[in-house]
């Protein structure tokens, strides 16, 4: 946790005080607790679980309930978001979670041949169970998605039903789970056919968050990667904990080449500012990356010091006001513009890509 301490107990506090509150509308409000409910009960009576957890944090997102059953064959890891997280990163975890005798497949949901791998191989999974109960081809096979919100299960449901549906010569309209960039949005439990002979249908659940947080560097990292509702989260805090892991890494000297000390941004004073406020444009993010690659080589302080950290964070804020042409008169209003642009950029993969959880030291027994 280099240089970032403060940061993480602060928005870590803020999480915590919200699960904390139970007359809260939003944390395990009592849809969660009705959803909990069913889906500890289906478990037992599922033939394959996909617990889908965030690939940026393999651990931190894991389904709590899952607990509270013994692991199996028919149990399997899902690292979805893979293309955010570092991929050197997920290799490691993979290894790490079959050392560990689980099932874990890397995906992301958007990939269309990545879901057509991992369709064939759950129709692999649902072959070798059959064999091994000498089950008949007839019966129907029921897939459960479970995992924490915002981790991607719908997006992942949706993908399999259109993938499985197109495979299979089916025709029809074809019945979607509501996928949103907002935690929360799955209230109920809702089956799709993802394929035939044997048929198979997924179950896409609702998002459960454990019933309160304890840890401020879980909150943090909930927070960071959405499965908390932004609005309930102080964004400048938010932004502030993303620079201080980027500026930990080594993902902004990979962006030197947008720039180089002599060659600072000469084209923005060419654009329109209302160009420039969209920082969707590939343009505008290779700006915000050279300025980034800019301020960290020009660091001389020390990362591990919360003080030099924050000092270098603050650079950063007021060069971003430059990059996107913020001339608020607020300069919190300006930052809070900031904030919001850099957490989206965090989230869309276009500012790096970053695992959030440490790999545990262990040895291979």
């Amino acid at each position: 946790m280099a240089g970032r301490g403060v940061l993480v107990q602060n928005l870590g506090n803020s999480v915590k005080k919200i699960s904390d509150a139970k007359s809260s509308s939003w944390w395990y409000n009592h849809h969660m607790r009705a959803a909990s409910r069913a889906i500890f009960h289906r478990i037992p009576l599922v033939d394959i679980v996909l617990e889908v957890r965030d690939a940026r944090m393999p651990i931190s997102s894991e389904y709590g309930q899952l607990r509270y059953f013994p692991s199996s064959s028919r149990n399997i890891i899902v690292l979805n978001k893979m293309d955010l997280a570092d991929h050197s990163k997920t290799k490691e975890w993979m290894t790490y979670f079959m050392e560990q005798n689980y099932i874990p497949y890397a995906i992301n949901s958007h990939n269309k041949d990545n879901i057509k791998e991992f369709l064939n191989f759950i129709q692999a999974r649902v072959r070798d169970i059959r064999r091994a109960t000498h089950s008949s081809n007839t019966l129907t096979t029921t897939v459960l998605l479970v995992g924490i919100p915002n981790v991607g299960k719908s997006a992942l449901a949706n993908s399999l039903h259109q993938i499985g549906r197109i495979s299979a010569a089916e025709k029809g309209k074809l019945k979607h789970a509501i996928v949103s960039p907002h935690p929360g949005e799955t209230k109920n439990i809702t089956g799709l056919k993802i394929g035939s002979n044997p048929n198979i249908y997924i179950l896409d659940t609702p998002g459960i968050l454990p019933p309160e947080i304890v840890d401020a560097e879980l909150a943090s990292k909930f927070a960071l990667t959405g499965a908390i509702s932004d609005h309930l989260i102080d964004q400048l805090d938010l932004a502030r904990y993303f620079l201080s892991i980027l500026n930990s890494s080594n993902e902004y000297q990979k962006w030197a080449k947008f720039s180089t000390i002599n060659d600072y941004m000469p084209e923005l004073d060419k654009r329109d500012n209302q160009v420039m406020n969209d920082h969707t444009q590939d343009f505008v993010v290779e700006a915000v990356r050279r300025a980034l690659f800019l301020n960290g080589s020009a660091f001389k302080g020390k990362i591990e010091d919360e003080k030099d950290m924050e000092e270098l964070i603050e650079t950063q804020f007021s060069t971003m006001r430059k990059v996107f042409n913020l001339t608020s008169d607020s300069c919190r209003d300006a930052d809070s513009i900031v904030a919001a642009k850099l957490i989206n950029l965090y989230r869309t993969g276009r500012l790096g890509h970053y695992t959030l959880d440490s790999l545990p030291r262990t040895t291979r027994s």
